[in-house]
């Protein structure tokens, strides 16, 4: 089963197709279906939320679908559930 989508190669988040539990690895799948990475969970991803495709340093982009969505708030480790606790919208940076 896929569990995490990644839209263009330069996304630094994927989206989580299913519930991810913490420690799961999962491969990262391109709409081609080709799988181009894998990644560890580091913390439970629910379902439709965004796990970091590699690390991310605070005020770096965050890209999603190949736009940027905003800021990382802080570090982001590879394998971290992104979302509004550690993204700040680029809109109002």
């Amino acid at each position: 089963m896929v569990k995490a989508l990644i839209v263009k190669p330069e996304d630094t988040v994927a989206v989580a197709l299913a519930k991810i539990p913490a420690g799961e690895k999962v491969s990262l799948v391109l709409p081609s279906g080709e799988a181009i990475q894998e990644v560890m969970a580091l913390e439970e991803i629910p379902f439709a939320h965004k796990i970091a495709v590699h690390g991310t340093g605070r005020g770096e982009k965050v890209i999603r679908y190949g736009e940027v969505i905003g800021l990382a708030k802080e570090d982001i480790a590879k394998g971290r559930h992104v979302h509004v606790h550690n993204l700040q919208s680029s809109r109002f940076a």
